[in-house]
């Protein structure tokens, strides 16, 4: 085992995006264990856009930074945890932490289904998907679903239940080669890539039977868009705003709430523990669904912990497919 501990600490506020200056590498002493305290070595850990609103207002300066993380006991002085055991935790950034086992979940890993799976489709980015889909946007088969950010870790998981739902979907997206996967591997009725079509116009085009429901990553002109074109009693489920993290004081102003008054239409914002009791029909459709391959998920892994700030700058970037992951050990 190593005797140090390497962690990214947050050292300079964003002035707009995230650069890689913000964040520095830094090297401690492997932290010693007390009674009833775990020693986690993370083997994988997550980068989210919902950290980006933290960069400003809430992780501190000079200090190792959290996130979800996937790791192992491997020195344990508590009967509730036995070393080798595999728990999800909050405890990111850093290559060890230590834990009095609040926020700890054990992880038993079925034969076939990689770990990383547990940090993306099987993981929170699942639930939130499902959940934000299904219970916020209350589904129903065979509607007009659009979907922005569908090629991200949580739009690419909705996207593809609503397939499952029988629904017509549209999903939006930054690139070619994006849009392509989502048209040939996750079987998306229409991709628009908003950088090369108004989103506006190419919703409008994309859905000519109307949208009844939005699951919105994005915001601004996207949930302008899609107010546009709301059919009676649609649903927006607003799982994040991602368009304005980066600019909080110059947002893109939204032009057609009136629509939610005349269209009587219901916008709700959500975070996961919403819905915490469908964790286990959750659980039990997500096996089933990557089981028979109803659902294709793709993640962009880096290697090492000194690529957790370039993983942060290129998921802001758009850089990633699917889940944004850095891999710290075997």
């Amino acid at each position: 085992m190593s005797r140090t501990n390497r962690e990214i600490h947050l050292v300079k506020r964003p002035d707009g995006p995230p650069a890689l200056d913000d964040f520095k590498l830094v090297e401690a002493p492997l932290p010693e264990i007390a009674d009833g305290q775990v020693l986690i070595q993370q083997l994988y850990m997550s980068v989210d856009p919902a950290m980006r609103p933290r960069l400003t207002n809430g992780y501190e300066l000079g200090q190792a930074m959290s996130g979800g993380a996937l790791g192992r006991i491997v020195q344990s002085k508590t009967p509730d945890f036995a070393e080798g055991e595999l728990v999800r935790n909050p405890l990111g950034f850093r290559e060890y932490a230590v834990s009095e086992g609040r926020g700890l979940q054990k992880l038993k890993p079925e034969p076939g289904i990689p770990l990383t799976a547990y940090m993306s489709v099987l993981g929170g980015t699942g639930f939130t998907a499902y959940g934000g889909l299904l219970s916020i946007g209350q589904l129903k088969d065979g509607e007009q679903v659009f979907v922005s950010t569908a090629a991200g870790a949580v739009g690419s998981i909705a996207a593809q239940i609503a397939k499952i739902k029988g629904c017509y979907v549209i999903g939006s997206t930054g690139s070619d080669d994006k849009a392509a996967w989502l048209r040939d591997e996750a079987g998306l009725d229409a991709v628009i890539n908003y950088k090369t079509t108004p989103i506006r116009q190419g919703l409008k085009a994309a859905a000519p039977k109307g949208v009844d429901v939005y699951f919105d990553n994005v915001g601004g002109e996207h949930l302008d868009a899609a107010l546009a074109n709301m059919n009676t009693l649609g649903r927006v489920a607003v799982c994040g705003m991602i368009s304005g993290y980066n600019n909080a004081g110059a947002r893109t102003p939204v032009y057609n709430l009136s629509n939610i008054i005349y269209g009587r239409i219901n916008l709700r914002g959500f975070v996961a523990t919403d819905f915490m009791h469908l964790r286990p029909q959750f659980e039990s459709d997500m096996r089933d669904w990557l089981k028979t391959g109803r659902i294709k998920w793709r993640e962009t892994v880096l290697e090492g912990i000194k690529e957790a700030p370039h993983a942060m700058v290129g998921l802001m970037q758009g850089e990633n497919i699917g889940k944004m992951l850095v891999k710290l050990a075997d």
